[in-house]
């Protein structure tokens, strides 16, 4: 695939869960523009998204939110050459919000319209900061809503490799917070607090599929913490909670890193990056270091920014996208189980 065709801009929409986005991206990997308005604390005191809380803010925000995009990329839309918009996964209301903006940007400018994985957004966003990565290599997709190590074989070529079978590594960690009263959301908190607390206090089991050592399960997981707490407070025995917090971490980094390496020694690929939102998580990036210093193997992940939901990860995925042809129309729907493969 010609990655080059040069001077590409792609305004880029990403409405998925409870964040408004909107970027203008240049040629896949220069962002001009990352806009990002957040409803975190809207969903603060529910513990978690609403779906028809975060569909309205996305009506009310999104006009504004492309505005902002535009004018700090310093572009009219006449500067564009395509419209790209995250269709999927994601909750179908939220991405309904999106979708439409974009139809009707790509309508009434008469431009390219592309629908973009969400999934892949994530794996993109490694391309932004890395200039020179470049296919094949390994991918630890994990979020509140995913889990998943996938093959990226080329550009926009994909290989499913493992995935959760329940909760998302993020969807445990918000869990586990709210049974500790931590709040939401729970990754940042359980991470900060994990800190001062004792990761080898409890041995947290590390669920496996039988016959699938690839996948993922942390509903299990999840379970065995609450047990553990119950089982604690019946008995008037004292604990503290950053030592459970950091106990739990320590399980779910193991498994991430272990099944994730397990894929790397079986495909013999050199090259490890890390997506979503739990990437952003200090003792997963601590883990992944010293294990792919230990193996020799080559490890990339997002800035901070890059980690959580925006637009400029999927403006990123849509020219790999635009440049092979991979345009939308106007029937373009939004696809709540989307999968990328």
């Amino acid at each position: 695939m010609d990655t080059k065709l040069g001077n590409v801009n792609i305004l880029a929409i990403e409405t998925s869960c409870d964040e408004t986005c909107a970027s203008v991206v240049r040629d896949g990997r220069e962002v001009l523009s990352n806009i990002v308005a957040s409803q975190i604390d809207l969903h603060k005191i529910y513990g978690g998204v609403v779906p028809e809380i975060a569909s309205r803010k996305h009506i009310q925000t999104i006009s504004i939110i492309i505005e902002e995009a535009m004018d700090e990329a310093n572009m009219k839309f006449a500067d564009l050459d395509a419209i790209a918009v995250t269709c999927g996964p994601g909750l179908v209301g939220a991405l309904l919000v999106g979708v439409s903006a974009a139809k009707g940007l790509s309508y009434g400018l008469d431009l390219p319209l592309i629908g973009v994985n969400h999934i892949e957004g994530h794996i993109c966003a490694n391309y932004i900061e890395y200039k020179d990565l470049e296919p094949p290599f390994l991918s630890l997709v994990v979020s509140g809503g995913h889990s998943h190590i996938i093959m990226v074989e080329d550009y926009g070529v994909y290989r499913l490799i493992g995935q959760t079978r329940d909760d998302a590594a993020g969807e445990a960690f918000d869990k586990v917070a709210r049974v500790l009263g931590l709040g939401y959301p729970g990754g940042p908190i359980i991470d900060k607090i994990s800190a001062k607390g004792d990761p080898y206090w409890v041995e947290y089991p590390h669920g496996s599929i039988e016959g699938h050592p690839y996948d993922f399960s942390f509903s299990g997981l999840k379970t065995a913490v609450i047990n553990h707490l119950h089982t604690m407070e019946q008995r008037g025995e004292a604990f503290k909670v950053e030592d459970v917090a950091a106990s739990f971490q320590r399980a779910v980094v193991d498994v991430l890193a272990e099944r994730t390496i397990l894929a790397v020694k079986k495909l013999q690929v050199d090259k490890i990056t890390l997506a979503g939102g739990v990437s952003a998580n200090s003792k997963l990036r601590h883990e992944f270091k010293k294990v792919c210093n230990k193996e020799g193997l080559k490890l990339y992940y997002p800035p901070l920014n890059l980690c959580t939901d925006n637009a400029a990860m999927i403006g990123s995925a849509a020219y790999y996208n635009y440049i092979n042809d991979k345009v939308a129309d106007l029937t373009l729907n939004a696809y709540p189980n989307l999968t990328i493969v």
